[in-house]
């Protein structure tokens, strides 16, 4: 793509003034988009302004309605909910309350609003936009403002950013505040099939979700739930018998507890709700189970948010505020939002819009087209939620006489259990013989392989490291035995999981085709590596888990801080030399500065984050934080940075310095390499069916083809199947990363936020695009 790069510092927010307000109910994340807005806003020198307690705070005024500066918003990026309040307001929905509202904007020269909220709020929003001009005529007929003033702020621009942990808004991948929510249901399941382990209970978990089904579903796929009920996609006529067999069925295999997952606006087909009392009552009475239910109302709500919901809501608000400042009369209200890994905006309308198309759907009983309007992302969830829980007897499945052997490469990554179970469920249930590789290559030359079931790989979701074992040896010292093996064992396709290595490994394997027959099988690699050092993919399954556990443990040495003098942390984290996770973790965390390899860094420019971090610690900022990736610089090591620091902040800051280490590999997944890891894994095993049945030629398996050994990757918007050979052209080998990685894009961003002066490349922004119903196309192109 070479477009000219176009950068922000020609859009100036000089004389321009920005309120900011959080509506609805609140959400994790909220703060960090307020945090964004401010200091994006500071920068381009416009003025910012907090408007506490939402819509009605905007009536009120006085007080409610005040300048903010910089420090205004510090450390307020780890905090829950919303720091300037929100409010259901009865008054806004009057023209008086509006009339008032718009009086109270005007007197501070207000005429830009970013709302942070739901779609009623954003509704609320783009009502008080189109009547704008008729306010401030009203006003200046009631001589309340002069005719200078209504010419003056004759254009209101509005900017919304969605915050609702029901994630159930069309246009927009992931609302702010979802991710963290589907952290509380997680951390709860996780929990609680412990207890129900020990005493073979069933449990009927309720969450929210009054008109969507999104976060019953992502859970239910997360933890791997035997049953979920959500509005967009009711149970069939006689649901409470085909549960019961099921439940059953699960018991006699020898499970010890039932999961079922009830979303609050769960519907029978008939528009009658289904309650988790209901749920319950059904299983005591049908099958005496011992049952309980757990209904985790606003605990959901709670909490610090996510590394995923502080990157998306700082992404978001720095995006909100150059919409803003490009906003003309001409433009519609829009909401900046996700689509894949990028931002885009939308015409608020058309969201709002199809958001009630897809209630109006569910009431009129329409529920297939429900869940199509619900966008890709949803439906996706809801088909591989059906592939992967139950179990079609025996005698429905189709044999296809082909053996799959899937292993596990390089070091552990959370999420790569959830993805050998879906590889295995999907290839039983496509008719394969699935076959376990235990310890990556190695173990594949001495003959570790076994034949895996459906039931193996129950509970495995939410199990961290690797349970198949895996080793960071490459094939090429073991071929011949390799080859042997997956002749013994009729081997005819492979599906290969993990990071770095996982992709040599391939390419090892590709190219060695010509001496040996048996590698000319279909292929595919899954990218799981903490790093996200994998070409080909903007994420790696583990990623995001390693990246949380950066974050929370930046927000508690941030804490341990409090109350001691000025101090300044210095924190290593893992990575190779790839600066993801410190690039990241720095823009989650809240962090001053992070040293990479991709960026190289001189002494001037260590000297300068040294008098910068003075110069903050001169107001009331009192806790400074540095991140250094392990690999940036072989002579700038992290005891050399913490010497320099402790140096040249003598009198003025202390130093500490922590290596995160190995806790960043461990732990159980998050919610989001859960999912993905599922997601992608299921799309590789059908993409792998598919190539069988391409390359089978007279009794044999024989592939040669480049396109016949792919790496599963996420690219902006969509999952795609790349040649490894093609891919060669973008790898760095020699320190084992891509060529070109997005992430760096984010990299102004993270300076922005931290008060640097810096360029922002802003091509990829500013384009209003419009609400596609998707077609059947790109649902095959497949977004996550």
């Amino acid at each position: 793509m070479d477009h000219q790069p176009k950068f922000f510092e020609n859009l100036s927010g000089t004389g321009k003034a920005i309120g900011v307000l959080t509506s609805g109910g609140d959400a994790q994340g909220m703060n960090a988009a307020v945090r964004a807005v401010v200091r994006m806003g500071i920068y381009v020198k416009a003025k910012v302004y907090f408007v506490y307690e939402g819509y009605q705070g905007m009536v009120d005024g006085g007080d409610n309605i005040v300048e903010v500066s910089w420090e205004s918003v510090s450390s307020i990026l780890q905090v829950g909910g919303t720091v300037i309040g929100s409010a259901r307001c009865k008054s806004f929905r009057t023209r008086e309350g509006r009339l008032q509202a718009a009086y109270n904007l005007v007197q501070r020269g207000i005429t830009n609003l970013c709302v942070i909220g739901g779609d009623g709020s954003l509704t609320g929003a783009n009502l008080f936009r189109e009547e704008w001009s008729g306010l401030l005529e009203e006003l200046a007929q009631k001589g309340q403002i002069d005719e200078e003033a209504v010419k003056k702020y004759a254009y209101l621009n509005i900017v919304g950013m969605v915050g609702s942990i029901d994630n159930d808004f069309c246009g927009t991948d992931m609302t702010i505040g979802t991710d963290s929510a589907l952290h509380r249901i997680i951390e709860v399941v996780d929990a609680i099939m412990t207890t129900a382990q020990s005493h073979q209970r069933t449990f009927v978990l309720e969450v929210m979700g009054r008109h969507c089904g999104y976060l019953a579903l992502v859970s239910a796929l997360a933890c791997g739930a035997d049953w979920v009920f959500i509005p967009e996609y009711p149970p069939e006529e006689g649901w409470e018998d085909s549960m019961c067999v099921k439940l059953s069925e699960n018991r006699a295999r020898k499970k010890r507890l039932n999961i079922i997952i009830v979303a609050e606006g769960a519907i029978d087909c008939h528009n009658k709700p289904i309650t988790s009392e209901k749920v319950k009552d059904l299983v005591v009475q049908r099958l005496g189970f011992d049952t309980r239910v757990t209904i985790l109302g606003h605990v959901q709500r709670g909490g610090t948010p996510s590394a995923f919901d502080r990157i998306l809501a700082s992404r978001m608000g720095v995006e909100a505020v150059l919409a803003l400042l490009e906003a003309t009369p001409a433009t519609p209200a829009c909401v900046v939002s996700l689509s894949g890994n990028q931002a885009v905006r939308l015409p608020l309308m058309e969201c709002v819009q199809m958001t009630q198309e897809v209630q109006k759907a569910m009431d009129e009983g329409r529920f297939v087209e429900a869940v199509k309007l619900r966008g890709r992302s949803f439906e996706n969830n809801l088909n591989t939620y059906k592939l992967l829980s139950h179990k079609k007897p025996d005698a429905e499945l189709p044999t296809t006489n082909f053996n799959v052997a899937v292993l596990n490469v390089g070091a552990p990554a959370a999420g790569m259990n959830a993805a050998v179970r879906a590889a295995v469920r999907v290839g039983i249930t496509e008719g394969h013989k699935m076959f376990a590789v235990i310890d990556g290559f190695e173990g594949f030359a001495r003959g570790k392989i076994k034949e895996i079931s459906w039931g193996d790989v129950g509970g495995w979701t939410g199990q961290g490291g690797s349970i198949l074992g895996t080793k960071r040896t490459l094939p090429a010292k073991y071929l011949e035995k390799i080859a042997d093996q997956m002749r013994t064992n009729n081997i005819n396709a492979l599906m290969v999981i993990g990071g770095f290595e996982a992709y040599e490994s391939c390419l090892q394997l590709y190219e060695a085709r010509s001496c040996f027959e048996e590698f000319c099988v279909p292929i595919c690699v899954l990218p799981a590596t903490i790093s996200n050092n994998v070409p080909g993919t903007d994420f790696s399954i583990g990623a995001d888990t390693a990246l949380n556990a950066i974050v929370e443990t930046c927000d508690r040495i941030k804490q341990s801080a409090s109350g001691t003098k000025r101090r300044v942390f210095i924190i290593e984290t893992m990575g190779g030399y790839c600066g993801y996770l410190a690039n990241m973790g720095a823009l989650a965390a809240g962090a001053d500065a992070a040293y990479i390899f991709e960026e190289q860094f001189d002494i001037r420019e260590l000297q300068a984050n040294v008098e910068h971090l003075t110069e903050k610690m001169k107001t009331s900022i009192q806790r400074g934080l540095v991140l250094r990736n392990e690999n940036c610089n072989e002579n700038y090591t992290t005891d050399f940075i913490y010497q320099l620091y402790s140096e040249e902040g003598k009198g003025v800051f202390d130093c500490r310095k922590n290596v995160l280490g190995h806790m960043q590999q461990g732990g159980a997944p998050s919610p989001f390499d859960r999912n993905f890891g599922t997601k992608i894994s299921a799309k590789a095993m059908q993409w792998i069916s598919k190539k069988l049945k391409e390359t089978y030629r007279k009794g044999k398996i024989f592939a040669n083809t480049d396109d016949s050994v792919c790496l599963l990757g996420m690219r902006r918007r969509n999952l795609v199947f790349q040649p490894v050979a093609e891919l060669k052209t973008e790898t760095d080998f020699v320190h084992r990363i891509p060529k070109e990685q997005w992430w760096l894009k984010l990299r102004p961003l993270m300076k922005i936020l931290a008060k640097y002066k810096t360029s922002y490349d802003v091509s990829d922004s500013g384009q209003l695009e419009h609400v596609a119903m998707h077609s059947p196309k790109e649902a095959e192109t497949g977004a996550i």
